[in-house]
């Protein structure tokens, strides 16, 4: 179908050789020399774009894109003026113009204002897929090679990065591609993983910086003046990524990295040993008071206060710091209001637990299994979250008062495909990615195993006590009702097992603008 061009200029017959080099183009260009008869024509006829001359007879230009504007919001305009002023660029632009030129102006200059405006997507679209084509096969190159615990952080961020730029594409036959590079990627991480976990924990092999180590190593050098520390309960690095230009608007990234969780990637584990600096039979040896079992009555996370405390003392570090963990809409309106209250703190810590109800709520409610229905629109509904939640008024505050923050998590979570069977007595934990407890039976090669949970440092509730944990996105289903539990939990966002989206998590510093 044939672009049509509404183009508004009082000197339009100078402006005949532009039309003319338009029309050989193959667009459709109508003529009127001035504001009124603009506005008239558009309430008559259906135009693509609109040229807009900025200084017209009868009303002006920025009078008639008020006008048109009230009438067709979406219809893109371009102003055109001879003026350089200041405050008409800032009208116009208010004004929500497509684009603006400035007087004389050339062919070329407006039919790239048309490309930009009218074949954008499409054009953005060719050529994100053919810069994945080019990059798929270096990752995939990548992926061969005996990959590092750095370089598997490269591998993970670009994948992220593609998948962030495809979802914008409107071609998304490169989507399925992705799709399959990044469970090829997954498989290799957890054989990674596998061979490389329990070294790190048991110091024989160089570890990465992991959730334990991190308030020493990485936060307590940033506690300066007041610092805020930001944990956002299960979140993914791709879901950062998404939040991260709203936070860039009153931050300055400084760090923008990822770190590792620990096994299992569950609050449980991973939360506690963060702020207890401590791996979890360390703390459950060191704090016997503060730790629960998995089959302990009562929260497993109600002691992290405390255990950051302790940690903070062991490390010399004499500072006052609030803790504060938000469960709920009123939890975090009253923190809002009460905001003032932190600025005095050299530390404080806010635990927000949005994310982890989002994906539990996504598979216990058909309405959020909707909204969310893929990776995509999990990530579209936490920034509509976030855009509208007491945590980002406070995150401007927290801008205003010109202090740091510090973001991280405990784990990912993983969108969950593949059931694998396992049988265990009424003890066992109900978790679909992790299993702990004594006479577990299952396929060994379907699993990661660890026999002795003390090699894991994992606490041992008897003798025969073992973890397995879930590869890439399986999740475990008991025999009994099998096919219930299968169509129930499959494509649900899971996590405690080993994936890039559950182990790789977000660790980012930033100061005020």
């Amino acid at each position: 179908m044939q672009t049509k061009i509404l183009w508004a200029d009082d000197e339009i017959e100078l402006l005949k050789p532009h039309i003319m080099f338009l029309e050989q183009k193959g667009y459709d260009v109508q003529t009127v020399n001035n504001g009124d008869d603009a506005v008239e024509q558009c309430e008559e006829h259906n135009f693509d774009i609109v040229f807009l001359d900025e200084n017209m007879p009868g009303i002006s230009g920025l009078e008639a894109l008020t006008r048109i504007k009230e009438r067709n919001p979406m219809l893109p305009i371009v102003m055109i003026t001879k003026s350089e002023e200041e405050s008409i660029m800032e009208e116009a632009i208010g004004g929500k113009i497509a684009d603006y030129l400035i007087k004389p102006v050339n062919p070329n200059q407006i039919l790239l204002s048309l490309k930009k405006n009218l074949n954008q997507s499409k054009l953005v679209s060719q050529k994100t897929n053919a810069n994945y084509q080019q990059e798929f096969r270096q990752i995939g190159m990548d992926l061969g090679d005996n990959l590092d615990k750095d370089e598997w952080k490269d591998i993970y961020k670009k994948l992220v990065y593609w998948e962030l730029e495809l979802d914008e594409a409107e071609d998304k036959s490169m989507e399925e591609i992705l799709r399959m590079q990044k469970q090829e990627a997954n498989e290799q991480f957890v054989r990674f993983i596998e061979d490389n976990y329990l070294e790190w924990l048991n110091g024989t092999e160089e570890a990465p910086d992991m959730l334990p180590t991190l308030i020493k190593n990485r936060v307590a050098p940033e506690i300066k003046d007041t610092t805020y520390l930001l944990v956002i309960d299960n979140l993914r690095y791709d879901q950062w990524q998404v939040l991260k230009p709203l936070f860039s608007k009153y931050f300055s990234i400084k760090e923008d990295d990822l770190v590792y969780s620990i096994l299992p990637t569950a609050t449980h584990y991973a939360r506690n040993a963060f702020f207890a600096g401590l791996l979890p039979s360390e703390i459950a040896k060191k704090h016997p008071d503060l730790w629960k079992n998995e089959e302990d009555e009562g929260g497993k996370n109600m002691h992290e206060k405390e255990l950051l405390a302790a940690n903070l003392k062991r490390l010399g570090q004499n500072i006052n710091f609030s803790y504060n963990k938000i469960t709920n809409l009123e939890a975090g309106k009253k923190l809002n209001d009460n905001f003032h209250q932190l600025s005095n703190n050299d530390l404080n810590v806010i635990v927000y637990n949005f994310v982890d109800m989002l994906s539990h709520a996504r598979t216990d409610m058909e309405v959020i299994r909707e909204l969310a229905d893929d990776e995509s629109a999990y990530r579209s509904l936490t920034l509509s979250w976030f855009e509208h939640s007491p945590l980002f008024d406070i995150i401007k505050k927290i801008a205003q008062s010109k202090a740091k923050i510090v973001l991280t998590t405990d784990h990912g979570t993983v969108k969950v495909q593949n059931p694998v069977k396992i049988v265990g007595d009424k003890n066992v934990n109900t978790n679909l990615r992790y299993k702990t407890g004594k006479n577990l039976s299952y396929k060994a090669k379907e699993v990661f195993q660890v026999k002795d949970p003390q090699e894991a440092f994992l606490p041992k509730s008897n003798l025969s006590s073992e973890f397995v944990f879930a590869k890439g996105a399986d999740f475990f289903v008991y025999p009994n009702n099998y096919n219930y539990f299968v169509n129930f939990y499959k494509n649900t966002f899971q996590h405690g097992g080993i994936s890039l989206e559950e182990i790789l998590i977000p660790f980012v510093v930033m100061e005020a603008k």
